[in-house]
């Protein structure tokens, strides 16, 4: 009787007065608790079940990146947004245009991954993207150093399969924001 109105209403699962209502009915009790169960088993189930989460990436202009230290003739820093600002939660992913490789830059936990550009959906001014950390893309690093220079941060990398030393120079978080 209720099972469709369950179904197609979370919310009134979240209430609870379905249950309360099919409790006090000693014929129903066990049978109502248990459509609950599982449409309640329906609901996180298909929650979680959803397309993967698309990040958009905007353009740092404040940012530098150098290569050995030179700058590169071809260039760019894009850093996760979320409604045009800066998305704090993903603020320690960078995303870096060297010459026609894209690298993605995880700050905090001092990883740089691949990506290919099957993977880049030019989005206006930035990219849209899924999920681009893929161990399989991730590439040797070393030497990782971090500094504050004023108003930026730098950071250093040495990317081993080059051989080549990536110098990044970010706007603190607090000055975007």
């Amino acid at each position: 009787m209720y099972s469709d109105f369950m179904v197609k209403s979370g919310v009134a699962l979240a209430t609870g007065h379905l249950l309360a209502r099919h409790a006090n009915s000693p014929r129903r009790g066990a049978r109502g608790c248990a459509v609950i169960s599982m449409a309640l088993l329906f609901l996180a189930s298909s929650a979680g079940a959803g397309e993967p989460a698309r990040i958009h990436w905007g353009s740092v202009t404040q940012a530098q990146v150098k290569v050995d230290q030179t700058t590169p003739l071809t260039w760019g820093v894009y850093q996760a947004e979320k409604k045009g600002k800066p998305d704090k939660k993903l603020s320690h992913l960078v995303l870096v245009l060297i010459g026609h490789r894209y690298l993605l830059v995880d700050l905090k936990h001092k990883e740089v991954y691949e990506v290919p550009l099957t993977e880049l959906h030019k989005e206006g001014d930035g990219f849209d993207t899924g999920d681009l950390a893929a161990a399989s893309r991730a590439l040797p690093t070393s030497d990782w150093t971090w500094r504050n220079v004023g108003p930026a941060e730098l950071y250093r990398v040495t990317l081993d399969d080059y051989g080549r030393l990536l110098q990044l120079t970010l706007p603190h978080p607090y000055l975007i924001y």
